[in-house]
């Protein structure tokens, strides 16, 4: 293993995992969850949006926070939408790494994680996600296969995804 390689383990092991119902979220990371998206799907991507739909109250949220004493930051998130009278998919959406922690293997560790989680609770449901296009190799390696086409959403090419 590489110096690069067990310094990128070393950060990830010193993670802070927190799977959390809406309702069980403390106020400081309902906060840190909605600076860390506004940071990176607003100001990042220069995307304006809505980003607060009303589905984060029913939902669940994977939360992961690097070490820190009194205020920990934020290094990644995802949050996950149950199957309801419109959609029998469980749908993962809002996912984010933090600039600070990129590049160490955030995202592969967040997405194994949620998928664990979603399959221990809701074993059998099939799973869906809105991907930015060039991330299908990403997503497809965690069994993702396309279900639309390619469409623009709030200028970024998307593509929805599916999985059993």
């Amino acid at each position: 293993m590489t110096e690069l390689q067990q310094s990128a383990a070393k950060r990830l092991a010193q993670l802070d995992w927190r799977w959390k119902y809406f309702d069980e979220l403390t106020s400081i990371e309902v906060y840190t969850m909605l600076g860390a998206r506004s940071a990176v799907f607003v100001v990042e991507q220069n995307c304006v949006y809505g980003d607060i739909d009303g589905l984060d109250v029913d939902a669940w949220h994977l939360l992961a926070y690097g070490p820190g004493e009194k205020r920990p930051p934020l290094a990644g998130y995802l949050r996950v939408l149950l199957p309801d009278a419109d959609d029998t998919d469980i749908r993962i959406g809002r996912v984010l790494t933090t600039a600070e922690f990129r590049g160490i293997g955030l995202g592969n560790a967040m997405l194994e994680r949620a998928l664990t989680h979603i399959r221990a609770q809701w074993s059998g449901t099939p799973i869906r996600l809105h991907a930015q296009a060039h991330l299908q190799g990403f997503y497809g390696a965690f069994g993702f296969a396309p279900v639309s086409e390619v469409h623009e959403e709030d200028g970024i090419p998307h593509v929805w995804m599916r999985s059993a």
